[in-house]
């Protein structure tokens, strides 16, 4: 069968063979048993709708195995036979372009070269999932393949309920991920669940089919690395040979090093898988590996005498490292983490003391063991980092739930208040109030041909309409304007592509809007040959509520409540988006974040250009105007520009009391 053929198929009509699975391919880790006998027949009975029943009785055996095994069932016999990678637009059987746009993002979300454990249709973060089965891919894209300009694709954490009726006003496809009743969003509560097969953690872009490789949170991890150097050094000091030491390189995590290179100093970044630290280095996003300690003290030793701007993958733990540098007295400038904490029991955070392969059988066979090693561990690594910071060192807490999970364990991490972190988030000291409150956040793009020139032209393009903003943009924004700029101009050089052709940005709404603007225009031209998917990562101005990350420079007290994100997908979806998510669960754990994400597909038409301007001006603005609700003083310097540009634009602003009017009576 063609590729086409293969699509339009769905689940196929004969039951296929099982594969052998490549043993070069990441793994996701074995899940803890967690279901009763009765809640085991439950989950085969979940898993076996999909297939004909003549097929039960030999599936179920093999469905039980995998829950055995590996604590879900993914269906590994189901598995298409073709390469998983984005084709161009072209090459999907469909009955409109936007429904091709979004088969072309989920199978870049799976591909081997992109996703960390591709055979558990996991993307990123050791549990972000686009789907919880192989039967839900199929059916997903025998849907899109057949969909019209007239319905509407309704997925509910991963299983595609159905087409439904709608209009060509509407979005393609809504997707909810993980969206529990509140009692029941504790993290067993996940294992559970998504081991009965009824719900989905989809991370921030993998649920929503926005992921783009590392270089998705590259651009993000280095504007914080540049300005948390700019917070720390003199004015006349160079990152060159100065130290920035962080963790995990699977994921978004292999953004790190790529950064730290960008930023101009030395990353060493710490990995506990070998096959992770190598596909990293492979690819380019990390420069050496070495996997002793004198190995590593030495060579950062030699880094820093001249000054180097280097990447270090040390294969090994975390807190070994912070430990030895302690003793033996190298200087750290910058420290943070980006283990997958959100997911601290099944393989997000490895235990010092244990190797990889214990940690993951203990996972399985002794998960309550495996908790306690791992606050234990958490203990370890915060007083570590204590003594560094003693010394000066700059941490930051990099919203990966290190605190979080670090002050459950009992870690030293607390404020004398009792209340707050003693060290900040990166959004409470640099990316809030220096990009989130102005409107700046992660725009991004995907050039559909897979032609590497069209990525050129966007960029080309993008950098003309920043440098025509900058020279009319007040001083509280030059900096943003200025350091994307350098960005885009240094893209193709810093070689960032992985999988499909995109590309990301910090922009506010007016770089958005003229910027999806003009390739609309260039579309329409034929100067960039297909169309081009619009999208951003959650972690921006507007799209999420979660209180240790996005919103942690929310003061007013509003920081624990989601009404924004609920807006913010809500009102994407009748503005023009071509489809909007709504997650339960981002990069800070299942209960901790509700996130909310967009993909708007541009064609060169009239319609399409119409969209751009409604959707992308309410889907910043709406985060700017809860922003300045809460009193951020750069919020209500944007909020007010805007309304003074846009006159239907009518927002709340509040009333600042002086203290010493409360000071008085309380």
């Amino acid at each position: 069968m063609t590729f086409k053929e293969q699509i339009l198929q769905g689940v196929p009509a004969s039951l296929p063979s099982k594969r052998p699975l490549d043993a070069k391919i990441s793994r996701a880790p074995k899940r803890k048993q967690i279901l009763s006998t009765e809640e085991k027949k439950l989950a085969l009975r979940n898993a076996l709708r999909y297939f004909p029943e003549a097929w039960h009785a030999e599936l179920a055996q093999e469905f039980l195995e995998e829950l055995d095994e590996f604590g879900r069932i993914y269906m590994y016999r189901f598995m298409p036979e073709y390469e998983m990678y984005a084709r161009p637009i072209d090459d999907y059987p469909s009955n409109t372009q936007q429904a091709a746009a979004i088969m072309l993002m989920i199978q870049n979300n799976l591909d081997p070269a992109v996703a960390q454990h591709p055979y558990e249709l996991i993307t990123y973060g050791g549990n972000g999932a686009v789907f919880q089965n192989w039967a839900q891919y199929l059916l997903t894209m025998k849907y899109l393949a057949t969909m019209t300009q007239e319905q509407t694709l309704h997925m509910y954490s991963g299983h595609p309920m159905g087409l439904f009726p709608s209009s060509k006003d509407a979005p393609r496809v809504i997707v909810t991920n993980g969206m529990m009743i509140p009692n029941y969003s504790k993290p067993d509560d996940w294992e559970k669940y998504n081991a009965l097969g009824v719900t989905l953690y989809g991370q921030m872009t993998a649920g929503s089919y926005m992921y783009i490789g590392p270089q998705g949170i590259v651009h993000g991890t280095t504007i914080t690395v540049m300005n948390a150097f700019r917070k720390t050094l003199q004015q006349n000091e160079s990152p060159a040979g100065k130290i920035f030491l962080t963790a995990g390189l699977g994921g978004m995590s292999g953004a790190q090093p790529k950064a730290g290179n960008i930023a101009g100093c030395i990353t060493i970044c710490a990995e506990v898988n070998p096959m992770a630290a190598q596909k990293r280095h492979e690819q380019g996003w990390v420069d050496e590996i070495l996997d002793t300690m004198e190995d590593l003290v030495s060579r950062v030793r030699k880094a820093v005498d001249q000054k180097e701007t280097v990447s270090i993958a040390y294969q090994g733990n975390i807190v070994d490292v912070w430990e030895q540098f302690y003793e033996e007295n190298i200087y750290i400038d910058l420290g943070s983490d980006q283990t997958s904490l959100h997911n601290p029991w099944s393989g997000g955070y490895y235990p010092v003391g244990l190797s990889y392969e214990e940690s993951n059988a203990m996972i399985s066979n002794d998960p309550e063991t495996f908790k306690v090693k791992v606050q234990e561990s958490l203990r370890r690594h915060a007083a570590a980092i204590n003594k560094h910071t003693a010394r000066g060192t700059y941490f930051f807490d990099y919203g990966n739930a290190f605190l979080l999970e670090a002050s459950r364990a009992g870690a030293d991490v607390m404020a004398k208040n009792g209340i707050d972190f003693k060290y900040p988030s990166y959004v409470q000291d640099i990316l809030g109030p220096m990009c989130f409150d102005y409107g700046f956040g992660p725009f991004r793009w995907v050039c559909t041909s897979g032609k590497p020139e069209d990525l050129d032209k966007t960029d080309q393009i993008a950098l003309e309409i920043m440098a025509s903003i900058k020279k009319v943009s007040p001083k509280e924004i030059q900096q943003q304007m200025q350091d994307n700029m350098t960005w885009i101009e240094e893209a193709k050089e810093n070689k960032l592509v992985v999988g499909s052709q995109a590309r990301i940005l910090y922009a506010d709404a007016e770089g958005r809007i003229k910027i999806a603007e003009a390739f609309n225009t260039a579309i329409k031209n034929g100067d960039i040959t297909a169309p081009v998917v619009l999208g951003r990562d959650h972690h921006d101005v507007s799209g999420t509520d979660s209180p240790y990350r996005e919103t942690s420079n929310i003061y007013d007290g509003s920081k624990f409540t989601a009404d924004m994100a609920i807006h913010n997908v809500i009102g994407d979806s009748f503005r023009g988006a071509t489809w909007v998510s709504i997650h339960n669960g981002g990069g800070v754990g299942w209960g901790e974040v509700i996130n909310g994400g967009f993909g708007l597909v541009l064609d060169g038409s009239e319609d399409a250009s119409e969209r751009l301007k409604r959707m992308l001006f309410y889907d910043v603005n709406n985060g700017i105007a809860r922003r300045s609700w809460a009193r951020n003083r750069e919020a209500l310097f944007a909020i007010k520009r805007e309304m003074e540009r846009t006159p239907e634009l009518q927002v709340t602003l509040p009333n600042i009391v002086e203290d010493s009017v409360l000071n008085k009576i309380l």
